[in-house]
């Protein structure tokens, strides 16, 4: 499976003046097959050091001196780790902080070297106060799940997907593409972007198949949950961790987790979640001025959960609705709004950690919520994620009479157009949501 992150390791490759480069992203997201495989084709050889896997090679790290640690890793591989050839691949590292450290060193005295690192319980060591960060030496990149873009390429679907790259405002798909992209939408809708599911389906086309892989990567992020948390703490992820799926893209309060809980327990367990890369807040914003998180609510979010595939799974969502029921109603409409959140985050610029918004209603009377808002240059433009008519959309009409924005953004199964200042995207064109916002004349 082709990953939209790939040409960007290429570019990072070529670079005369690069940094490390930190990996970040939740477990099984792709991150070391990702790796791995780039090192394979683009280097003369790969040195994979896991310290999970092989926890001796921790105490290669003893001392910060980038020679000394190289030389210590070609006796425990018994191969040469030479600069410009090699690349060196430091996964799991948050089992050996003193790596993490040590980017700062192999950045200033052996700037040859190309060097990644990855670890899906990183964010837990990056939270230590007592952590000593290569701040300015290192640099992030965030994997996500596969995006529906990402999946249609794992599917060899490579017409439909040369196609979604050409399309424009002038000329939308006839209705046979359109019902063939849609037809893809419902697959993704319930196998989700986890590669290992996406490769299950692949493999066998069996939505049930899919359901015990996603039901076995439930499992094991419960299973994770001592590697992070003391004992007294592990019961409070079990019920949020459990409870989440059935909360996403609503407005959030920690009595609909658990009313027997403490809420301060269930933020450290969010915030924990959070960290581990399981959910994700969609921030209120009042949208008065940019940039937007200088508006945002902190006490008022919403909750994304890390793929709509575990969502279904955990929800235990029948199979044949993927046929038999409108996409926009599934889960009154909670599907759809954390699908549309997903992909703007999968679109989202690798080197920054995305935070989402929405426009949060202010006062009783006031505008209604819009599902999100982003922003586009100077512009901040509203998105609604409806299966109504333009003329339904009250909450996207309203913003665009009370805030200073030239067009509005419905995502729905709609076929692409425009009208009445209001942009419609067919879900199944997130992907290029920048660019048909350039094509828009006003």
């Amino acid at each position: 499976m082709r990953r939209s992150i790939e040409p960007i390791l290429k570019k990072w490759k070529d670079q005369k003046d690069r940094l490390p480069i930190i990996l970040r992203g939740a477990w099984q997201v792709g991150k070391s097959f990702v790796v791995e495989r780039f090192g394979k084709e683009n280097f003369t050889s790969l040195v994979v050091c896991n310290f999970e896997f092989r926890p001796e090679l921790v105490s290669c790290f003893d001392s910060f001196d980038p020679l000394s640690i190289c030389a210590k890793l070609e006796v425990a591989f018994k191969t040469r780790i030479t600069p410009g050839e090699t690349l060196l691949f430091l996964d799991e590292i948050q089992n050996c902080p003193k790596a993490i450290t040590a980017l700062r060193y192999f950045k200033e005295n052996l700037p040859d070297l190309h060097v990644i690192a990855a670890g899906s319980l990183l964010e837990f060591v990056l939270h230590e106060e007592k952590f000593s960060f290569p701040v300015g030496r290192v640099q992030f990149l965030y994997l996500k799940p596969l995006s529906f873009y990402e999946y249609l390429v794992s599917q060899n679907h490579d017409r439909l997907v040369e196609m979604i790259d050409n399309v424009n405002l002038n000329k939308p798909f006839d209705s046979f593409i359109h019902e063939q992209l849609l037809l893809r939408l419902r697959e993704y809708f319930f196998i989700g972007g986890m590669p290992s599911v996406v490769r299950s389906f692949l493999e066998k086309g069996s939505f049930w198949e899919c359901q015990t892989v996603l039901s076995g990567l439930l499992e094991t992020y419960r299973s994770d949950f001592p590697k992070y948390s003391t004992r007294a703490q592990y019961g409070n992820l079990q019920v949020f961790f459990d409870k989440s799926p059935g909360l996403i893209c609503k407005n959030f309060k920690y009595s609909h987790v658990s009313p027997k809980h403490r809420s301060q327990d269930l933020k450290i367990a969010l915030e924990q979640l959070g960290w581990a890369g399981l959910l994700h807040k969609v921030m209120a914003t009042s949208a008065s001025g940019l940039p937007l998180h200088i508006h945002a609510k902190e006490s008022k979010f919403k909750l994304l959960y890390l793929d709509g595939g575990l969502v279904n799974c955990a929800n235990k969502l029948d199979i044949q609705l993927a046929w038999d029921v409108d996409l926009m109603q599934i889960n009154s409409g909670a599907q759809a709004e954390q699908f549309v959140g997903q992909e703007l985050l999968a679109y989202s610029d690798p080197y920054m950690n995305a935070q989402l918004y929405y426009l949060d209603r202010d006062k009783k009377g006031a505008m209604a919520e819009v599902d999100y808002v982003i922003q586009s240059g100077s512009q901040i433009l509203p998105i609604e994620v409806k299966a109504g008519t333009i003329g339904s959309l009250k909450s996207l009409t309203q913003f665009l009479i009370e805030k200073p924005s030239l067009f509005g953004i419905r995502i729905s199964q709609y076929p692409l157009s425009f009208h009445d200042r209001v942009l419609s995207i067919p879900l199944y064109l997130i992907s290029q949501l920048p660019r048909l916002i350039a094509d828009v004349k006003l």
